[in-house]
């Protein structure tokens, strides 16, 4: 098992060395280029994405092609088009490496044997679930009642480094900000 995925499992689940092997098998790995899209809006999500190195953007684009990020799915994080995977439909949403990435993927099929295989592993999945969605939550939720200092601040506390990884273009997008506000907000630092 990639060492990077064994840590993510730390202290979450206890596998067997049977269980290891299987686990392991189900995630496949990936390399990617920067930019790659991995999931274009209109195709059906069919794998999570393990990161182990890189940064994931899940963003949507508009009819006027202006483009919203969803979320950043950083090192020894997982995410995907959720809806998209779950109910195997169209995404909405497209999936694109922000830097040149290592990846290791889980298909849907996989994670359902997973589930009925590994005891635990759904509990496990679920509760890593629940904290992104209340992430997820909490994030629109500062777009109502923060404002772009305030959402700096914060981003600036719990994610340092991805402000200086990522360009300030995407990182306005996800603070629903525009640049020269960014600009303006970094300046004073």
């Amino acid at each position: 098992m990639h060492p990077a995925l064994k840590k993510f499992l730390e202290g979450k689940i206890t596998l067997s060395p049977q269980q290891e092997q299987l686990v392991s098998s189900c995630f496949k790995p990936k390399s990617t280029k920067r930019n790659q899209i991995l999931l274009h809006k209109g195709d059906i999500a069919r794998h999570i994405y393990f990161v182990l190195k890189g940064c994931l953007r899940v963003f949507l684009t508009g009819e006027d092609g202006s483009e919203s990020t969803r979320f950043l799915i950083f090192e020894g994080r997982m995410g995907t088009a959720f809806p998209s995977f779950i109910l195997h439909q169209p995404s909405l949403a497209s999936i694109q490496t922000l830097e040149p990435s290592e990846l290791l993927l889980l298909s849907y099929p996989d994670r359902q044997m997973l589930y009925k295989e590994v005891p635990g592993w759904e509990t496990m999945d679920r509760i890593r679930l629940e904290l992104d969605y209340i992430a997820s939550i909490q994030r629109i939720e500062s777009f109502i009642t923060m404002d772009s200092k305030s959402r700096y601040d914060a981003l600036m506390q719990q994610y340092p480094e991805m402000i200086q990884r990522l360009p300030a273009k995407i990182i306005a997008d996800y603070l629903g900000i525009s640049q020269e506000t960014l600009s303006r907000l970094k300046s004073k630092i």
